[in-house]
């Protein structure tokens, strides 16, 4: 078996006092050459925004940005005149392609904002930018893997350049679920909360695994866990 288990408690941290964030791959101040990311996959933050806070207007080239929504409410606005609101269970993909600028602000006055922010490396720079989000409700999600992102023809909820799927899903305790993996491709798990168990290796709350050289994840909950799965070229 090849799975190669990223500990919560091993990731980046920085805590800004507006922005608490856990880094799984390199990002920022927080550099660690052994975790630059696994395939196209190039970051994994667990973000928690305070209220009254949030990301000014800043900009990005050639990277697709997928933002998975856990709890809270951030307000979107864009270079390509997109606005919104981003609540639990929506997913929002910003193609940065020759370049966004977007600000993400919780104007909440009590409750934080807490998001995963994910970058995957585009098949080619020079895309142009666009923007979408869509709303994925805990039904759509719950047992089984829902594909909320993934490319043209894969009928995802949201389209993307990189030949990459990513599923989320929120299993009840005692749900087994499997995922059949194609050679020469590979699979990162993150687990956003709860408890899994992954070909029979344990992974906690904020724990992430890359694995390759299989055929098939199985994976079980032994109590109600969510999880985001990336399948990867």
């Amino acid at each position: 078996m090849s799975l190669v288990l990223r500990p919560a408690d091993a990731r980046g941290h920085a805590n800004h006092g507006w922005l608490d964030s856990h880094h799984t791959f390199s990002f920022a101040d927080y550099f660690d050459p052994a975790h630059m990311g696994f395939r196209a996959l190039r970051v994994i933050n667990d973000d928690i925004v305070r209220p009254g806070t949030g990301f000014g207007m800043h900009g990005h080239r050639d990277m697709e940005i997928v933002s998975y929504v856990v709890a809270g409410e951030l307000t979107h606005e864009d270079t390509t005149g997109s606005t919104g609101v981003l609540r639990r269970g929506d997913v929002q993909y910003m193609n940065a392609g020759t370049g966004i600028r977007h600000s993400e602000v919780n104007a909440s006055v009590s409750e934080d904002v807490r998001l995963l922010q994910i970058w995957i490396e585009p098949p080619r720079p020079g895309l142009p930018p666009s923007y979408h989000q869509e709303a994925v409700s805990d039904a759509d999600k719950h047992n089984v893997l829902a594909l909320i992102a993934g490319p043209e023809g894969s009928g995802a909820a949201l389209t993307t350049h990189r030949d990459v799927r990513v599923y989320a899903a929120l299993l009840e305790g005692g749900t087994a679920l499997s995922h059949p993996l194609t050679a020469g491709r590979g699979v990162w798990i993150q687990v956003v909360d709860g408890q899994l168990s992954v070909n029979g290796v344990a992974l906690a709350s904020g724990d992430g695994a890359a694995i390759e050289n299989e055929e098939t994840i199985r994976i079980t909950a032994p109590e109600r866990a969510e999880f985001l799965l990336f399948d990867l070229d």
